[in-house]
C-alpha cells in the first residue's frame, strides 16, 4: 500500500523571497548556503532539494526580482506620453527603489555580481544578460519614438540607450553607497537637462 508524502515543512515563496533579500543585500558571493538555508528556514539538503543549486536559487530570486520589483518601474517606459517623460519617470522610478527603507539600496541585478572567481562566470554572464534586457527595452522605446516621428530619422537610437542606461547603473551604486533621493534626483535632472543635445549630437553623429 503507498503511502502520501510528506508536505513541505517550509513554504517555498517566502523561502525564495528571503533568499532574494539576502543576494540582494550580500550579492551572490557574499550569502553563504549556511546564511541562505538560516533566512529561508530549512537545511541545505531541503535547500538543494527544492532549489537546486546555489546558483539555481540565485537565478530563481533574479526572476522574483524582476517580477515584483522590476516590471512596474518598466512599464513607465510604454505608459508615460513621450519618450523624454518615459524615460525621466523610468528613472524616478527606479531611483526611489533603490532608496526604499524598507529593502537593501540600489539595484539586485546591478549590484549582486559585478565580480567572482571563475566558477562564478556563468552568474555573472546571466546578470549582464539581464542589464542588457534593459538597455534594450530604452532602445525599444526610443526605435519607437522614431518610428512614431517624435525623434528624428537617423537618431542614434544606441548611444542614447547606453547614456540612460550608464545612468540609471550610476543611480544604483550611488544609492548602494548612502546617497538620498534628492541626490539622486539631482543627478537624474542633470540627466535629463542634456535631453536636447543628446538627442542633436546622436542625429548628427
Amino acid at each position: 500500500m503507498s503511502t502520501r508524502g510528506r508536505p513541505r515543512a517550509f513554504d517555498p515563496d517566502f523561502a525564495l523571497r528571503s533568499a532574494m533579500n539576502l543576494f540582494w543585500e550580500r550579492g551572490y558571493e557574499g550569502a553563504t548556503l549556511t546564511e541562505l538555508a538560516a533566512v529561508m528556514g530549512i537545511n541545505k539538503p531541503s535547500l538543494y532539494a527544492a532549489f537546486g543549486s546555489k546558483e539555481s536559487l540565485f537565478r530563481q530570486a533574479v526572476s522574483l526580482y524582476d517580477v515584483t520589483e522590476g516590471r512596474r518601474v518598466e512599464q513607465a517606459l510604454y505608459v508615460e506620453p513621450g519618450v523624454r517623460n518615459a524615460i525621466a519617470r523610468f528613472l524616478e522610478l527606479n531611483l526611489e527603489a533603490y532608496t526604499n527603507p524598507d529593502k537593501p539600496r540600489g539595484c539586485m541585478v546591478v549590484l549582486a555580481a559585478m565580480i567572482g572567481p571563475p566558477e562564478s562566470a556563468g552568474t555573472r554572464e546571466y546578470l549582464a544578460a539581464q542589464r542588457a534586457e534593459t538597455r534594450a527595452l530604452l532602445h525599444q522605446r526610443l526605435e519607437r519614438a522614431v518610428m512614431e516621428g517624435e525623434l528624428a530619422e537617423g537618431t542614434d537610437c544606441n548611444v542614447i540607450a547606453d547614456f540612460y542606461t550608464t545612468v540609471l547603473q550610476g543611480l544604483s551604486i550611488q544609492a548602494r553607497d548612502g546617497a538620498t533621493q534628492a541626490q539622486l534626483r539631482a543627478i537624474m535632472r542633470a540627466a535629463m537637462a542634456g535631453w536636447e543635445s543628446l538627442i542633436a549630437e546622436s542625429v548628427a553623429a
